[in-house]
């Protein structure tokens, strides 16, 4: 970005305010309409009779200095006469020459507005698509430039199907549906308030100038387009594409199609938003600008908004992409707990005592502690993460020591009490014991839930299972961490591209509520992730 645009977005704030200042409900449709002039691009409102769509492109005019404005109301019976000038009978007397007098006519405007474009007869509308396609006007034998910056067509209809105008209506990048004052206090006021249209005389310092536009075009065009960005769009038109060939819509399935020459033309409207909100490269919310750019009608605008509603709340910013690598994670810590469970947890003998069933454990090879004295202590290690296993010991229990010989003992007629001590607390306390259907060894915790224990020296002697389980570990981490990067990384993009001059304000309300909800997500997973992530690292300690 130049120096000298710096101060851009604010004044193109200042004067997007202008432009609305007294026009209720239209300033999204200002902000488009004012984009679409500021790029070159053309735009097309769909709406009912008498709902300011002439208001809107006659206030856009006074956004460029020394410009000129044409406005027609096309029916059936127009002339090219009346839209491009009448012909000059004096040339043709002179010189025979078929040559127009285009002053104050659409060939010299810089602002057009045709409003019910579809009524015009043939030789308006494929005269226009050439001044739409190349910005020139042929008149006789001279091609003239024409210096429409944006072309405001309007109408209460579609063009009919098959009747040729297909190529004009996908020339009309930005498209909009206007609709009646839907609240009341505005309502209220455009009934109450003064009936004349107030004037609008815009501070000369914000108009635009002929050399600043022409300069801008320039800048436009060096915009960067990323290639993550360019993976979004791609989604998005996969999105499209999928939705078109599921066949869950009663409207034709070409209007779900969108032209590679729109997706080109709308790639530059993006870099304008970058550039005018005063970036050097297209940020993910521009995009949210294409749901005004990739509907065909009413029906398929409604496809289009659940689409782009979708986009914004799970694939603009890899919001979805960071929760599934986070919930990858999530599952992958999970199996290897239930593995560590499965290969560690100790499984009891049973023994016949007095023609009943006991339960009998094998400590010879248990590794022995001392503690407070006590030098028969054995350790059993906590498999899973806890409250605690006793009311004297607060937070995770990660092991607990009691006596060799009263374990031994005691354990034969689980569930029991034991004496020991839990971590480095040197306070002695009660633990309680139980072995479950399967003969695993349980100690529970405070909450009564049972946790899986090992004996260290007897459970713990395969040094490969414990280099495989870091190693599982370590994978699962980065995918956590990864998960965190996105997040974050969203969060960074978006605060860069606020305030946002042209995006849909609830579309951008959805982008950001979805990104505070996944960070939200990802700490509730991320803070049960790290308590069995640590645990894992640390087993080989624990087992010590």
């Amino acid at each position: 970005m130049s120096t000298n645009n710096v101060l851009l977005p604010e004044r193109i704030q200042k004067l997007v305010h202008a432009l609305s200042n007294g026009v209720y409900e239209r300033e999204n449709t200002i902000r488009l309409c004012l984009l679409a002039a500021l790029s070159g691009e053309s735009v097309f409102l769909l709406g009912p009779p008498g709902i300011a769509k002439s208001y809107i492109a006659k206030r856009l005019i006074k956004a460029f200095d020394d410009s000129h404005f044409f406005e027609y109301l096309m029916t059936r019976f127009s002339t090219p006469e009346e839209v491009f000038g009448p012909l000059s009978i004096q040339e043709l007397k002179d010189n025979g020459k078929y040559v127009r007098l285009t002053d104050g006519y659409l060939p010299t405007a810089d602002v057009v507005f045709l409003d019910e474009i579809w009524k015009a007869g043939p030789a308006i509308l494929n005269t226009l698509l050439t001044v739409v396609n190349e910005r020139v006007f042929r008149n006789g034998s001279e091609v003239l430039p024409v210096p429409m910056r944006l072309l405001v067509t309007a109408s209460n209809e579609l063009p009919e199907p098959d009747s040729g105008l297909d190529a004009l209506y996908d020339r009309m990048l930005v498209r909009i549906f206007v609709n009646r004052i839907q609240e009341k206090n505005n309502f209220k006021r455009l009934l109450v308030g003064d009936a004349a249209e107030p004037t609008l005389e815009l501070d000369p310092s914000i108009t635009v100038k002929a050399e600043e536009y022409e300069r801008w075009q320039r800048q436009i065009d060096q915009v960067v387009l990323s290639d993550s960005v360019f993976e979004k769009i791609y989604a998005l038109k996969m999105l499209l594409e999928s939705e078109a060939e599921s066949g869950n819509h009663a409207f034709p399935t070409e209007e779900l199609y969108v032209s590679d020459r729109r997706w080109k033309k709308a790639v530059r409207l993006l870099k304008a938003s970058a550039f005018f909100n005063g970036r050097n490269e297209v940020n993910p919310v521009d995009l949210l600008l294409l749901q005004e750019c990739l509907w065909h009608s009413p029906e398929s605008r409604n496809v289009v908004n659940s689409i782009m509603r979708r986009f914004a709340q799970e694939v603009c910013f890899n919001q979805q992409e960071a929760l599934a690598v986070a919930a990858e994670g999530g599952e992958d810590i999970k199996v290897l707990a239930e593995d560590i469970n499965e290969t560690l947890g100790h499984t009891m003998d049973t023994e016949m005592s007095m023609r009943k069933e006991k339960f009998a454990v094998d400590l010879s090879h248990a590794r022995r502690y001392s503690v407070n004295m006590s030098k028969n202590m054995i350790k059993l290690v906590m498999l899973e993460a806890n409250p605690s296993v006793s009311e004297k010991e607060k937070g995770d229990s990660r092991w607990v020591y009691v006596d060799a010989a009263e374990f031994e003992k005691k354990i034969k007629s689980a569930p029991c009490d034991v004496y020991g001590y839990v971590n480095k607390n040197e306070n002695l306390c009660v633990l309680k014991f139980d072995v479950d259907s399967d003969r695993r060894l349980l100690i529970k915790d405070i909450a009564n839930r049972p946790v899986p224990v090992a004996i260290a020296g007897v459970d713990d002697n395969d040094a490969q299972a414990f280099q495989d389980w870091q190693e599982r570990n370590d994978v699962a981490i980065k995918k956590i961490d990864e998960s965190k990067h996105l997040i974050r990384l969203a969060r960074t993009q978006l605060n860069a591209a606020l305030p946002h001059h042209f995006a849909n304000s609830e579309l951008l309300e959805l982008l950001a509520t979805s990104i505070t909800d996944a960070e939200e997500t990802l700490q509730r997973q991320t803070t049960k992730f790290e308590k069995s992530a640590y645990r894992v690292r640390m087993l080989t300690e624990y087992v010590e």
